[in-house]
C-alpha cells in the first residue's frame, strides 16, 4: 500500500514555458483533485529525488525540448524510462510530444528554427515532425489556431461516447509520422488532424498517440488539449457561489485572428475536456466526474476569545498602516491587506472583491490584481481583505466552514487541563475560507509578521497555493486542517534548544494532539517520518489482510500530513513560522484521520477542536523544550512515535553504503546512521545526516543526498 501513486508531477524546469506549465497545473488540478496532488518539479528533482514510487503521472508541457535534453539527457531520462517501464505514466504535450519520440524534426532546413535529432526517451518509435501548421514564432501566438481533430480510438467519456471531431488549441506542435505503421509495436492513434498539413506526415496525420511501454503507458500530443478557454458564468451566479473559472487565454492584444481561435476552441470546451479525461483514464488515472473549480479568495477574519484584544492588536499596527481614500491598508512585501470592519460589508464591496480576481467581470478596481502574459490571475497581487472582529466573534453565517465559538471553547478547555499560566498559541486566529497559503501570508510579509504576537495562527479551509519543502505548490481542498503559527525563539536558547528541533516538536504535537483528542483516540496508528512528515497506517492495508498476523512495517503506512518551518533572525530572536497540514476528512489521495477514527469505532474529528488540541500540545511541548532542550523525555517520546528505529537504509551520500538508523543527535537534530559491513554487522562508524541536505525514501530504505 505504501507504493500508492498519488502525485502528478508537471515538469517546470529548463525548456518549459511558464504559460504551458500553468495551463497544465490549472487543468490537471481541476480534473484530478483531490485524488492526486498536482505539483511542479524541476530537473534536479527528477534526477536526484525519490519521486518514482509515488508518481501516478509525469507531464512534460509545451516549451522547447532542447532545454529538456540539456537538463535530463543521461540520468534524468534513464530514470523516466525506468519509471514508465515499471508501471508509470507519461503525458507529453506539444514539445513534450517531440521529446517523447525517437526523433524530433522541427522546421528542417530553416537556419533559424531548425531542431533535428534523436531523443533518448523514444516512447514513440518514430519521428515527430513539425510544424504541422505554419506561422509559429517562439513566445508568440502568431501561429496559434483551432485545429480540428478526429478521434480515432475507442475512447469514451464519463457521460458517454465522445464526438467524432472537436477543436483544440494548437501552436507549434508536430505530427507523429506514419504512426499507423507502428501498430505492431503497441502504438495506437487516438486522434488525427483533419486538415492538410505543411509537412509529410503519412496518411493518418496522427495528432495524439498512445503506446504501452513495459508495465506503463505513454500519451504524446501535437496540439494542446490542456489549454483552457472557459466562458464566464453570469455575474449573479458568481457572486452567489463565490467561485470563478479563470479565463486562461485572453483574446486581448493578439489581434482579430487570435480572437477567432479563442472563440472556436471555447465552443468545443466540453468535448476537448472529455477527450483529455478519456486520455487520462487510459493512462490509469482516476478522473473527477465533474471538474473541480479553482475557488476565488475569501475575506480573512481576525478573532480572539476576548474581542477587545483584537482592537488592541490592530492598534499596535498603526505604524505599518497606510491610508488611501479613507481606507486602511498594510502593504506587505508579498501581499497587500485591506483592513475592513464588519459594518462596511455590502454587495458593492463583494463585487469589487470579485472584480479584483476575475478578468473582465466588471470594469472597476482592475488595479487590485494583475494578469500575467498568459492571462492567469496573479494571486499575490490580489488585495487580501481582513475583517477585524473587535466587538464579537464572527458568526457561523459569516464563516460557515469554521466555528469560532467552538474553537475558542475547546482551546480554553485544553488550556485549563494543562494549567499553563499565560497560554499564547492560538490566542489570535486569522481564518479564511479560501487563501493562497497560510505560510505565505505570514512568512512572506515580514513587515506584518514583525508585528504579530507569538502564537498568532493563520488557518484556512482551502489553500490554492499551498507550500511544501522546496518548490512544491498545490491546491489543498476542503477536508484538510491547514494552519501556520508564529514563534519567537530567543537567540540565547539556540545552544540548549536549537531552532532545527521545531519541526520535531511540531510533529510530536500533531501526534499527541490526535491521540489525546478524546478518550479512545490514543490507539489511532499515527506515526512520524523523519524529518517532518506525518504517516498513518492505511486502513485499506488491514482490510486486505496486509498486516494481519505479522509485524506492522513502514510500507503499510501512508502520508497524511507535513510540516514546513521557516525562520528569520532579527532583534535577538528567531521569528519562525511553523506551517502544518493534515488530511482530516478526505479519503483521497491516501487516507484520512476520519478513516482511522471510523475504523476504530470512534467519532469523526471536528476541525476546530483538533486545531485547538494540537496548538495546546505544541505550546506545552515547546515550553518544555525551551526549559530543558531536547532531553531524554522528549527523545523517548519521539522514538516511540517514529517509523525508523533500527531501519536499514542505503546512504547515497556514502556511495551506496548500508547503514542502520539509530536516532537523532541531541545537539543539532542530525540523523544518526550506523555503518554496516558484512552480514549487516556494525563497523563502528556513524554517519550524521542533515535534514536540509538529505531526503528519506524510507519505503525503499534510501537516504538521498539533496543538491
Amino acid at each position: 500500500m505504501a507504493g500508492k501513486r498519488v502525485n502528478v508531477l508537471v515538469y517546470a524546469g529548463t525548456g518549459a514555458t511558464a504559460g504551458s506549465v500553468r495551463h497544465c497545473l490549472y487543468t490537471l488540478r481541476r480534473l484530478l483533485s483531490p485524488n492526486y496532488a498536482v505539483i511542479p518539479v524541476n530537473g534536479d528533482a527528477i534526477i536526484k529525488e525519490p519521486w518514482t514510487a509515488s508518481c501516478a503521472l509525469l507531464v512534460f508541457p509545451g516549451g522547447a525540448d532542447l532545454g529538456y535534453c540539456r537538463t535530463l539527457n543521461g540520468e534524468g531520462n534513464r530514470r523516466i524510462i525506468q519509471y514508465v517501464n515499471r508501471g508509470g505514466a507519461y503525458l507529453g504535450l506539444c514539445s513534450g510530444g517531440y521529446y517523447g519520440s525517437k526523433r524530433c524534426e522541427f522546421e528542417v532546413g530553416d537556419p533559424k528554427m531548425e531542431v533535428v535529432g534523436d531523443r533518448e526517451l523514444a516512447f514513440f518509435p518514430g519521428v515527430c515532425r513539425g510544424l504541422a501548421f505554419p506561422g509559429f514564432l517562439y513566445h508568440s501566438e502568431a501561429g496559434a489556431r483551432a485545429a480540428e481533430l478526429r478521434i480515432r480510438a475507442n475512447l469514451t467519456a464519463d457521460s458517454g461516447t465522445l464526438p467524432e471531431t472537436f477543436r483544440s488549441y494548437y501552436n507549434g506542435g508536430g505530427v507523429f509520422v506514419d504512426a499507423e505503421k507502428y501498430a505492431d509495436r503497441g502504438v495506437e492513434i487516438l486522434a488525427s488532424y483533419t486538415e492538410e498539413l505543411r509537412v509529410d506526415a503519412g496518411p493518418e496525420k496522427a495528432a495524439v498517440v498512445y503506446r504501452k511501454v513495459g508495465d506503463g503507458g505513454v500519451i504524446l500530443t501535437g496540439p494542446h488539449p490542456e489549454s483552457v478557454f472557459n466562458v464566464l458564468a453570469l455575474m449573479g451566479a458568481l457572486l452567489m457561489s463565490s467561485r470563478f473559472a479563470a479565463v486562461n487565454l485572453s483574446k486581448q492584444d493578439n489581434g482579430p485572428e487570435y480572437a477567432k481561435v479563442v472563440d472556436a476552441v471555447a465552443a468545443d470546451d466540453k468535448p476537448r475536456t472529455d477527450f483529455l479525461k478519456a486520455c487520462l483514464t487510459k493512462l490509469g488515472l482516476k478522473v473527477n466526474q465533474e471538474e473541480q473549480a479553482v475557488p476565488s479568495l475569501s475575506r480573512l477574519h481576525l478573532s480572539t476569545h476576548k474581542p477587545s484584544d483584537v482592537a488592541e492588536l490592530v492598534s499596535s499596527w498603526q505604524e505599518i498602516i497606510t491610508l488611501s481614500d479613507g481606507e486602511e491598508y498594510i502593504k506587505g512585501e508579498n501581499d497587500t491587506f485591506h483592513l475592513e470592519k464588519p459594518d462596511r460589508w455590502s454587495m458593492s464591496t463583494l463585487t469589487q472583491a470579485v472584480a479584483s480576481v476575475l478578468p473582465g467581470a466588471v470594469n472597476h478596481e482592475r488595479d487590485s490584481a494583475e494578469e500575467d502574459q498568459d492571462g492567469l490571475v496573479d494571486y499575490d497581487k490580489v488585495v487580501k481583505r481582513i475583517v477585524a472582529h473587535e466587538t464579537e466573534l464572527s458568526s457561523n453565517k459569516e464563516t460557515p466552514y469554521f466555528n469560532h465559538h467552538a474553537y475558542f471553547a475547546n482551546l480554553q478547555h485544553y488550556q485549563r487541563e494543562l494549567r499553563d499560566s499565560d497560554p499564547n498559541f492560538g490566542k489570535y486566529i486569522l481564518y479564511g475560507e479560501v487563501v493562497t497559503s497560510t505560510n505565505t501570508l505570514l512568512e512572506k510579509n515580514p513587515t506584518l509578521l514583525s508585528h504579530l504576537p507569538p502564537g498568532f495562527t493563520a488557518t484556512a479551509t482551502t489553500q490554492i497555493a499551498g507550500r511544501g519543502r522546496g518548490t512544491n505548490v498545490w491546491v489543498a481542498p476542503p477536508g484538510a486542517l491547514m494552519f501556520s503559527t508564529v514563534l519567537r525563539h530567543p537567540l540565547a536558547l539556540t545552544r540548549s534548544a536549537p531552532v532545527v528541533f521545531l519541526q520535531y516538536l511540531a510533529a510530536l504535537a500533531i501526534v499527541e494532539g490526535i491521540q489525546s483528542y478524546e478518550p479512545g483516540y490514543a490507539k489511532l496508528p499515527v506515526k512520524l517520518k523523519w524529518p517532518n512528515d506525518i504517516y498513518a497506517l492505511d486502513p485499506a492495508a488491514e482490510d486486505e489482510g496486509g498486516i494481519k498476523g505479522r509485524r506492522r512495517e513502514a510500507k503499510d503506512y501512508v502520508k497524511i500530513g507535513g510540516i514546513l518551518v521557516t525562520s528569520s533572525y532579527a532583534g535577538g530572536d528567531y521569528t519562525c513560522v511553523v506551517g502544518i497540514g493534515i488530511n482530516v476528512a478526505n479519503a483521497a489521495p491516501t487516507t484520512s484521520l476520519d478513516a482511522l477514527a471510523t475504523k476504530a469505532g470512534l467519532r469523526r474529528f471536528q476541525m476546530e477542536k483538533l486545531l485547538a488540541r494540537i496548538l495546546v500540545s505544541f505550546e506545552s511541548i515547546y515550553n518544555k523544550f525551551c526549559r530543558s532542550g531536547w532531553n531524554r523525555e522528549l527523545e523517548e517520546i519521539y522514538y516511540r512515535n517514529w517509523l525508523h528505529t533500527d531501519q536499514i537504509v542505503t546512504l547515497e551520500s556514502a556511495e551506496g553504503q548500508r547503514a542502520r538508523i539509530k536516532g537523532i543527535t541531541r545537539d543539532w537534530g542530525l540523523l544518526l546512521a550506523e555503518e554496516l559491513g558484512r552480514e549487516d554487522r556494525s563497523t563502528g562508524k556513524v554517519w550524521q545526516l542533515q535534514s536540509d541536505s538529505n531526503s528519506f525514501d524510507f519505503f525503499k530504505g534510501l537516504v538521498k543526498r539533496k543538491v
